[in-house]
């Protein structure tokens, strides 16, 4: 998280109305919760949804990951306890679409940041985003960065009747529920942002076979991989 994702995620929490409820997929270590639970106003709903349950972890971390993941669980409890905000946040230790239940009513703010696979990034955005309020904020993490989630908005949100795209930081961009704009410009400028994850891409194929190492024994600097 970029200190520009951080910004876009206080001044959503921010505008969230007193006694609303912002709900959060993919909590990891408690960083994006902290923020969103520090800009709240006193009364606001903080959940945050993370299963740490060691699968979809992080880039190709896909599974096997139980005793990290029991890590990650100890320090997002400390993290949040440190920043005095543990009270505030309620943590359902659950995947994402067996949740549902555990969260009554509409959302102001939702910020999915789970499962980057296109099956669930699509549910997450899907089905928790039908819940958000007219006004209410979206904000998804890694699009036109990872393909699943990039996939998942195009087959979501491209022409979709009520959300529609603000801007992105980086790889954060940002929704709004019942926003002025036709179908077709909402469209035109998410699909603008396509050159930039073509580029996102090709820069983690490279990663991926190695070519980060080859620059690094030649005495470069590798890129990072890209959110």
């Amino acid at each position: 998280m970029t200190q520009g994702q951080a910004r876009e995620l206080y001044q959503a929490a921010v505008n969230c109305p007193p006694g609303g409820r912002i709900v959060e997929i993919g909590s990891f270590r408690g960083r994006s919760t902290i923020v969103l639970a520090m800009a709240a106003s006193a009364g606001t709903e903080i959940v945050a949804i993370d299963p740490h349950a060691g699968n979809d972890r992080g880039p190709q971390e896909l599974d096997g990951y139980a005793a990290a993941a029991g890590d990650d669980h100890v320090m997002f409890e400390s993290n949040l306890a440190a920043a005095g905000i543990r009270d505030r946040v309620t943590h359902i230790r659950e995947f994402s679409d067996r949740a549902h239940q555990l969260v009554d009513g509409e959302i102001d703010v939702l910020y999915v940041d789970g499962a980057h696979r296109y099956g669930p990034a699509s549910a997450d955005i899907r089905h928790w985003g039908a819940r958000v309020k007219q006004g209410g904020a979206l904000l998804v993490h890694d699009s036109f960065s990872s393909i699943g989630v990039t996939g998942a908005i195009m087959r979501v949100l491209l022409v979709h009747d009520t959300f529609r795209y603000v801007g992105r930081s980086r790889s954060l961009a940002v929704y709004r529920a019942g926003a002025e704009g036709g179908r077709m410009r909402n469209a035109f400028v998410q699909l603008a942002q396509l050159p930039w994850f073509v580029k996102n891409v090709a820069t983690k194929v490279l990663l991926t076979i190695g070519v980060g190492r080859l620059l690094s024994k030649l005495g470069r600097t590798p890129p990072e991989w890209p959110y």
